[in-house]
């Protein structure tokens, strides 16, 4: 049974949507340069990105934040 999370802004979006979001607005090196962590600009994939972010507590909350930015961004153009 799933709680309901209307205040939660990524409910209901996976790691693996917002990180595929961000990887289509920015592309892998612009990514890199707003959050410098490796798996982004070493020969970076979405599986071992994912793999990292999922084990990196501080590094999702910078690609949570960031996705968030920029969906608010996208709203009010």
């Amino acid at each position: 049974m799933s709680e309901q999370q209307p205040n939660n802004p990524l409910h209901g979006i996976t790691l693996e949507q917002i990180l595929n979001s961000l990887v289509e607005q920015y592309g892998w090196k612009e990514l890199s340069k707003r959050i410098e962590i490796r798996c982004f600009y070493n020969d970076p994939s979405v599986k071992s990105s994912l793999k990292f972010l999922r084990r990196t507590p501080w590094a999702r909350e910078k690609v949570e934040h960031l996705y968030l930015a920029s969906q608010q961004k996208d709203n009010h153009e």
